[in-house]
C-alpha cells in the first residue's frame, strides 16, 4: 500500500466531534459555584475538550509535545541567518533538556519527543531521538518541488504514528513543535496558498532578517510558487511541492490526533502552516485543533483567520519549537480541572441566584 493510500485511510477515518458533549458541559459549566460565563474563555476551552472527548469531565493530565525535525534545500537561496548545521545542534540541544521548549514542557508537565524526518546529518547515534527520516533534507523548492508526492505522504504518516503512539501511551493532550532552520520560507509559501495570501503579506523576519533579507525571501517564495504550478485543490501536492518533511509531519500529527479524537493544540508560525495543511487535506480536523499563542510573525494571524480561530495567548513570542504550545496545555489542563472538579450549586450547599 502506498503512503498516499495510508493517509487516505486516515482521512476515512476522521470523524467530527459531537456538538451534544458540548452542550452538556456548558450545562455543567452553567451549574458550577460561579456566576455564569465570568470564567470567559477559559469556560469555552473546557467545553471544546469536553467535545472532543465526549464527556462533560475531561482531562489533559497527560500531555506531550511532537517535535519534528528536518532541513531544507531553499536554505541554499540565503533565506537564514543561522547556518543548516544549527538544525541538528538544536536537536542535540533539545534532546540534552537545554532548550526553552524543555523548560517550558516541564512547567506544565509535559513529555517532549524529538523525531527526525529530514534532518541532513545521521542522528542515529544520538540519544532521545525518534529516527523516522525520509529523506535528508527537501530540494530547493524554488527551482522545484521540495518532496516528491510520496515522500509527503510519507512525512504526513510520521506525524499520523506519532500521535498514534503518544495516545496509545496515555497522551490525552498533544502539542505540536518544530525544528529546522529555513523553514518560515516554505511555511510561508504554505500559507500563502492555502490562506489565499500574497507572499509579501505572509513572509516575516524568521530568526532575525532585517528588511532586505525579507524583501528577498518574499521573491523566493513568489518564484517557488510559479515553478511549481501550485494547485489549492490539492493540499497533498501543495505540501510536497513547498512544503517541508517536518511540516508534513507536523500536519500528520494533527490528523492522527483527529483520528484517535485527542485535542492538539498547535504552536506558532511553522505549526501554523501545518494546521493548515492538515484542515485542507481533511476539514473535519479542525475540530480537534486548539491555537496556542499569536506569533509576531505576519503569516501567523493569516494562518488564524483562515482557521477562523481565536489565540489563547498573545505574548508576542516567535521562537517555535512548540514553545507557546507547552504554555497553552497548562491553562487547558487548568480549564479542565476547572469543568471537572468543582462542585455544583447543589453539592456545595450554595444558594444559587434568584
Amino acid at each position: 500500500m502506498s503512503y498516499e493510500s495510508e493517509l487516505n485511510a486516515v482521512i476515512g477515518a476522521i470523524a467530527p466531534t459531537d456538538p451534544a458533549a458540548e452542550e452538556a458541559a456548558w450545562t455543567r459549566l452553567d451549574n458550577l459555584t460561579k456566576p455564569p460565563r465570568s470564567l470567559g474563555r477559559v469556560e469555552g476551552l473546557a467545553a471544546r475538550v469536553a467535545c472532543v472527548q465526549g464527556t462533560d469531565r475531561p482531562s489533559v493530565a497527560k500531555k506531550v509535545v511532537l517535535l519534528m525535525a528536518g532541513d531544507h534545500g531553499v536554505v541554499e537561496e540565503g533565506v537564514a541567518v543561522y547556518p543548516q548545521d544549527v538544525t541538528w545542534q538544536m536537536v542535540a540541544n533539545i534532546v540534552g533538556k537545554g532548550a526553552a521548549i524543555n523548560q517550558f514542557a516541564a512547567s506544565v508537565g509535559a513529555d517532549v519527543l524529538v523525531h527526525d524526518v529530514g534532518v541532513i546529518r545521521d542522528l542515529s547515534d544520538m540519544p532521545g531521538v525518534v529516527i523516522r527520516k525520509v529523506a535528508p533534507g527537501t530540494r530547493n523548492m524554488a527551482v522545484g518541488p521540495a518532496m516528491t508526492r510520496e515522500e509527503a505522504a510519507q512525512a504526513v504518516m510520521v506525524g499520523v504514528q506519532a500521535a498514534r503512539d503518544a495516545v496509545a501511551a496515555g497522551a490525552e493532550l498533544i502539542s505540536t513543535g518544530d525544528m529546522g532552520i529555513g523553514n518560515t520560507t516554505p511555511a510561508s509559501a504554505l500559507t500563502a496558498v492555502f490562506a489565499d495570501a500574497e507572499p509579501a503579506l505572509v513572509c516575516g523576519r524568521g530568526t532575525g532578517l532585517d528588511d532586505e533579507g525579507v524583501a528577498h525571501k518574499v521573491a523566493v517564495v513568489e518564484r517557488a510558487l510559479q515553478v511549481n504550478g501550485v494547485n489549492e485543490l490539492d493540499p497533498l501536492g501543495v505540501l510536497a511541492a513547498v512544503g517541508g518533511l517536518e511540516i508534513a509531519a507536523l500536519a500528520g500529527v494533527v490528523l492522527g490526533a483527529a483520528e484517535q479524537r485527542t485535542c492538539v493544540v498547535f504552536d506558532g508560525f511553522i505549526s501554523g502552516s501545518a494546521a493548515l495543511a492538515a484542515v485542507r487535506i481533511c476539514p473535519a480536523a479542525a475540530d480537534y485543533l486548539f491555537p496556542s499563542h499569536r506569533s509576531v510573525e505576519p503569516g501567523h494571524s493569516v494562518q488564524l483567520d483562515a482557521l477562523g480561530l481565536e489565540p489563547v495567548l498573545e505574548l508576542d513570542m516567535r521562537l517555535g519549537e512548540g514553545t507557546g504550545g507547552a504554555l497553552t496545555m497548562g491553562i487547558i489542563d487548568a480549564a479542565c480541572r476547572m469543568i471537572s472538579n468543582m462542585a455544583t450549586f447543589a453539592e456545595a450547599g450554595v444558594s444559587d441566584k434568584e
